[in-house]
């Protein structure tokens, strides 16, 4: 369950920030711009994926649906080192950590009864569980919380884009980049660090990135059940 519901977390992340994969901008109103406005979408795109990757943090919070079912996410996320937060879907709650090269994860006794069985869930209430990040049931999980993987995803060039209104986002001067056919937009820093700044799904929802470098600290919970020890227990 976990995994499949990681797959399709991810596919609704990538449909929500892949559609509008990139910027642009018009008008003079933006002040002393970083140049984004005198560039061609793929060149926007290629200057905020560079950006967005040199970053050593980010905050990633948002909400869109998937197959009708509203997801949540609310993660810091850490260059090549990890992450941490909450995600919520298909009527499941559960913290996420990643570190060391492990997938911590709390979830609620929903979550818990989904994952390992009713009478299971009981133990397991108020407790970690822990996996490999690179394989097992919650390696799918991982990628929710890895920032490289998160913008290899979300800033690539998918093509017939428009260019879209400027805007204010987050208190920050924006340029727009909207993919009509899927009905995304992407919103750029056009001042200071062309960092991405929000995706937002015609009708569905949006995700917002903020806190661009701001510190970000990962610590491994202790006592952690290793989901190994589950296997075969339901």
């Amino acid at each position: 369950m976990v995994a499949a519901d990681a797959r399709r977390l991810r596919v609704a992340l990538l449909a929500a920030v892949s559609v509008a994969a990139m910027l642009s901008g018009c008008g003079s109103s933006t002040p002393a711009g970083n140049g984004l406005l005198s560039k061609t979408p793929a060149q926007i795109i290629a200057l905020a994926k560079s950006a967005a990757s040199g970053a050593a943090s980010v905050h990633v919070a948002g909400s869109i649906l998937s197959e009708g079912k509203p997801i949540s996410l609310d993660m810091e996320l850490l260059a090549q080192q990890g992450g941490k937060g909450r995600v919520a879907l298909d009527g499941l709650s559960f913290r996420l950590l990643d570190v060391d090269r492990a997938v911590y994860v709390k979830g609620s006794s929903a979550f818990y009864s989904r994952f390992a069985g009713t009478t299971t869930a009981r133990a397991l209430s108020g407790r970690w569980l822990k996996g490999a990040a690179a394989t097992g049931a919650l390696a799918p999980l991982a990628q929710l919380a890895d920032l490289g993987k998160l913008l290899d995803s979300t800033l690539s060039d998918h093509g017939a884009l428009t260019r879209g209104a400027d805007a204010r986002v987050g208190g920050h001067e924006a340029v727009a980049v909207t993919d009509a056919a899927a009905g995304g937009t992407l919103y750029v820093a056009a001042t200071g660090v062309p960092f991405p700044l929000e995706i937002v799904e015609r009708g569905t929802g949006r995700i917002v990135f903020d806190r661009w470098n701001q510190p970000v600290s990962l610590a491994v919970p202790k006592d952690a059940i290793n989901v190994k020890q589950l296997e075969g227990g339901r």
